[in-house]
């Protein structure tokens, strides 16, 4: 493990207290899949609310909008079918993209950064104007790695940072993107291996990032409270062990996972989502930075393919790639559910691969149809829809 700090020399596993992570992160603004953001402190990366319906498919914008009645939000469901990069179906933010490892909503609503998981290209995309790439990052989408995790900074309305979880040929990293800058790595030497290389990152509070990581293929590097593999970790915006964690040289915070596709807040950010493929089934844990791993809070028998999650309002959306649906839960009290998880969007736009809530309760979602599915002309997509109702949940 190497934790980077800026421009700094790497200063080994002792975490320091900098006067400039004081200043940079004193505005929260919960982010990532699982938060919305302030309308405030415009950035080169965001834009003005519009109440708008989106437009056409990217990366153009096909035609002249009309006006919905007040409140109407897109529909979702294709009434045409796509002609090349052109889909007809309004809810359909961007095409013809490489498949999609993650989706960070950005203030304001009608737009998003998306990475792609096998070229590591990170993209903003728009509702009503052409996407644009922002970085590029050198990534190994061997052994189920890539680009998987893209997360805004605590404090993204003041400092536009964004950060990426990312496989490479040597490690699984950390890197962070500031608006105009060669993204820079804070965080390497997480273990990576012939299998579970991904991993998730989103907001953890004030001045952290909360990240999982797979196993990489080894259950007893997940089990090793000194190895950064299969863990929860809770970080500074510089990649040290954020202030307050149980160790204050470590950034571990949580052991046990194998191949985690996704994380998102919970109860406001005092427990964390985690939507794990274990190794005999597929699983999504409640875990409490400091606390040991305990049973699953749910599991599904039959490996739907789960792939991200996303808080929106009091409902846990969780995309699934092989089942092509979503499912949505309503936790209760300590993260408890009751009756099943109800599932939506079908067969609509094939498999979910990337899922975060955004401002105004919206859902957005990317796909992954030409990785293993049956694309059609414009995938792969960056979907935009009002989350289906919510369900119930509990242990099967």
């Amino acid at each position: 493990m190497v934790l980077h700090s800026g421009n700094r020399e790497p200063r080994g596993r002792v975490p320091g207290r900098y006067a400039v992570a004081g200043a940079v992160l004193t505005a929260l603004a919960l982010v990532g899949g699982c938060a919305d953001f302030p309308e405030q402190h415009p950035r080169s990366w965001r834009d003005q609310p519009s109440l708008r319906p989106q437009a056409g498919p990217e990366p153009r914008v096909e035609g002249e909008e009309q006006e919905p009645p007040s409140g109407e939000r897109p529909r979702s469901g294709p009434e045409q079918p796509p002609e090349g990069c052109t889909d007809p179906d309004p809810a359909v933010v961007a095409t013809c993209l490489a498949p999609v490892g993650a989706v960070a909503a950005l203030p304001g609503g009608n737009s998003a950064l998306v990475g792609e998981r096998t070229t590591g290209r990170v993209l903003r995309v728009h509702a009503e104007r052409p996407t644009e790439e922002i970085a590029r990052i050198p990534v190994d989408p061997s052994g189920g790695g890539g680009l998987t995790g893209l997360s805004l900074s605590p404090s993204y309305a003041e400092d536009g940072l964004v950060y990426a979880y990312v496989t490479t040929e040597t490690d699984n990293r950390v890197v962070r993107i500031a608006p105009g800058d060669p993204p820079e790595a804070v965080l390497t030497g997480i273990p990576r291996g012939p299998s579970g290389n991904g991993g998730a990152i989103t907001v953890g509070g004030r001045d952290s990032l909360i990240v999982a990581t797979g196993d990489a293929g080894s259950p007893k590097r997940a089990s090793d409270p000194e190895n950064l593999a299969g863990k929860l970790l809770r970080i500074d915006s510089f990649g040290d062990p954020a202030e307050d964690n149980p160790s204050p040289d470590s950034p571990v915070v949580s052991a046990g996972l194998t191949a985690p596709e996704g994380v998102c807040a919970a109860e406001r950010g005092r427990a964390f989502w985690v939507v794990d493929r274990g190794s005999d089934r597929e699983i999504l844990h409640r875990l409490v930075p400091g606390e040991e791993t305990g049973p699953p809070a749910w599991s599904w028998r039959d490996n739907p393919g789960v792939s991200d999650c996303a808080t929106v309002g009091a409902s846990l959306v969780v995309a699934l790639s092989g089942q092509q649906a979503v499912s949505t839960m309503r936790p209760g009290p300590e993260g408890t559910f009751t009756g099943e998880p109800q599932r939506g969007l079908e067969d609509t736009y094939g498999r979910f691969s990337a899922a975060a809530g955004g401002p105004n309760g919206m859902l957005w979602l990317g796909t992954s149809n030409r990785n293993g599915g049956d694309p059609v002309s414009s995938d792969d997509r960056v979907i935009r829809v009002e989350p289906p109702s919510g369900g119930g949940g509990g242990k099967e």
